[in-house]
């Protein structure tokens, strides 16, 4: 006959060894995915960059000029005021980056920059009049 034991319960050493397992499991499993993040938020930044910058060229040829105002940039991209809160260079914070658009009649300056470098991204983008975009 099996005897039956009336208080089951886990001892102190399996729920060390159960939390010891999580611990060693978070350790692993955190860093990659702040670097997953960090990947995504560059790779949005660097996209973002190219969408503005093209629809400030398709701008100049259909405007005869480059856009001047939010209102005439976003005429071309519906997401202007978002990233450019005005063309005089102030930031607007998205998805850990700051961006920042500085545009005037002849051309255009637009930047990319991490919040927090190191954590929310490790590239600046800037891209320049004629859609040259570069890494910095």
């Amino acid at each position: 006959m099996l005897k039956v034991r009336e208080n089951q319960a886990f001892t102190l050493v399996e729920v060390m060894i159960v939390v010891g397992v999580i611990a060693l499991l978070a350790a692993v499993a955190i860093p990659n995915l702040i670097s997953m993040k960090r990947t995504a938020n560059e790779a949005a930044a660097k996209a973002n960059i190219r969408s503005i910058a093209s629809a400030a060229e398709t701008a100049s040829v259909s405007l005869g000029h480059y856009p001047t105002t939010v209102a005439e940039l976003q005429g071309f991209i519906s997401s202007a005021t978002d990233y450019c809160a005005d063309l005089s260079g102030g930031q607007s914070a998205i998805q850990g980056y700051n961006y920042s658009c500085v545009m005037d009649i002849t051309g255009y300056t637009l930047a990319a920059s991490p919040v927090t470098p190191g954590t929310t991204g490790n590239i600046t983008y800037t891209a320049t009049t004629g859609g040259i975009l570069t890494p910095l």
